[in-house]
């Protein structure tokens, strides 16, 4: 899976934005934090849930099945408005 090519994000030290492009059913923003960015950062490359959860391990320590989760979280949000190809 990777970002679709009609949602252009715009990443920033404590706030992350996904915004859609021409081609999007999609009409809209999407604001966040620092992890969401880090997410979409690594979908710019093709790439699999299990490894992005690898790599925000990698990134942040948090409690146990928190990454998974919000990695899950973040995920479902991009599917829901087709940002994600798959």
């Amino acid at each position: 899976m990777k970002l679709n090519r009609n949602f252009i994000s715009r990443i920033s030290d404590d706030e992350s934005i996904l915004v859609s492009g021409g081609g999007a059913e999609f009409s809209g923003i999407v604001k966040g934090n620092r992890t969401f960015g880090v997410i979409l950062e690594l979908l710019k490359k093709e790439t699999s849930e299990a490894d992005l959860i690898s790599a925000m391990k990698g990134r942040f320590e948090a409690p146990e099945g928190m990454i998974e989760k919000d990695v899950a979280r973040v995920l479902s949000e991009l599917r829901r408005i087709g940002a994600l190809d798959e």
